[in-house]
């Protein structure tokens, strides 16, 4: 049992695991639930004892993406808004504070980034 919970473990939080491979597709802006789930397939369907593709069932009351077997037996997951919800951005109006906190640190963290001067830089003509 040890040995597959383990796999289990590894299969979501190891390199190219299930928990990587959504932190990876958050930075594509063009990235989508079918993207996330395609990746997904692509690197675990066929691979892993633990991940399956799951049956078309009518009486689901969701349709689950992926299955995951471990000790405890096979559950289903959804992956709908999981981008989403990843990436999780911060509220405008927190930034807005944070920039300007008396804490020099914390609003320089948080302040707007500073512009290039015209002509600087190594690529400059003189």
């Amino acid at each position: 049992i040890q040995q597959l919970q383990q796999a289990c473990i590894d299969l979501i939080e190891k390199p190219m695991g299930i928990l990587s491979i959504l932190e990876e597709e958050c930075m594509f802006p063009k990235a989508s639930d079918t993207t996330f789930k395609n990746k997904l397939y692509e690197n675990h369907l066929g691979k892993s004892n633990n991940f399956s593709k799951p049956k078309p069932s009518k009486s689901a009351k969701y349709e689950p993406h992926f299955e995951l077997h471990h000790y405890a037996g096979t559950v289903g997951y959804n992956i709908t808004g999981w981008l989403d919800k990843n990436k999780d951005p911060l509220n405008e109006t927190v930034v807005g504070l944070l920039q300007q906190s008396k804490e020099a640190l914390i609003a320089l963290l948080f302040g707007e980034p500073a512009e290039e001067s015209a002509g600087a830089g190594a690529g400059a003509k003189k």
